[in-house]
């Protein structure tokens, strides 16, 4: 019985999860309104309350899952044989194509840092595929750089990323732009001897 209620429990909290992710991106986090979110999960707005304070936290889970979701995909590419500038590259590719999922670009880049705030959206990358970033930034430097340089360039770099998703969402050539980050790449991190 309690295998049971604990696999309710957790399917309604996916469930909301699921529901409240398509309105985010249909409506905006704004313009969804909780009734809606309890209505297309199916289930009650106590269920709702149950799982969670408020449709702010809500949403907060919602890009926790996307934002896992990239993370899992970057690391799904990573090859031991690779160069550590490769790894940078094909992460970064595998990141474009994680973001490519319609309406997750406009979750996390456009609407987490104004709803959960800059410092926690960036706290849920930073756990996520931001440490992939930084690794892969140490890697490309080797010993010689400091903790400081790394997790600066990394940052650099998270911003890159970021306006490039939303160009290539709004049509630009992926292609192109995965070029021209492999060019800011060699430019901020020269190859080592």
């Amino acid at each position: 019985m309690a295998r049971n209620t604990r696999e309710g429990t957790e399917a309604t909290r996916l469930a909301l999860i699921s529901a409240a992710r398509g309105l985010f991106v249909e409506k905006g986090y704004g313009e969804t309104a909780t009734p809606d979110i309890v209505a297309a999960a199916g289930v009650t707005r106590g269920a709702l309350y149950h799982h969670f304070e408020d449709k702010k936290a809500l949403f907060r889970a919602v890009i926790e899952q996307e934002a896992a979701a990239v993370s899992i995909e970057i690391d799904r590419t990573f090859a031991l044989d690779e160069t550590p500038r490769d790894a940078l590259l094909s992460g970064t590719s595998a990141y474009f194509a994680a973001m490519a999922e319609p309406g997750r670009a406009r979750l996390m880049v456009l609407e987490a840092p104004v709803v959960l705030g800059v410092e926690a959206a960036t706290a849920i990358d930073r756990d996520n595929a931001e440490s992939r970033l930084q690794q892969g930034v140490a890697d490309c430097l080797g010993a010689k750089a400091s903790d400081d340089q790394v997790v600066a360039l990394a940052h650099l770099l998270s911003a890159a990323f970021d306006r490039t998703v939303l160009e290539i969402e709004r049509g630009g050539d992926r292609a192109l732009y995965e070029a021209a980050i492999a060019l800011l790449i060699d430019g901020l991190i020269p190859p080592q001897p």
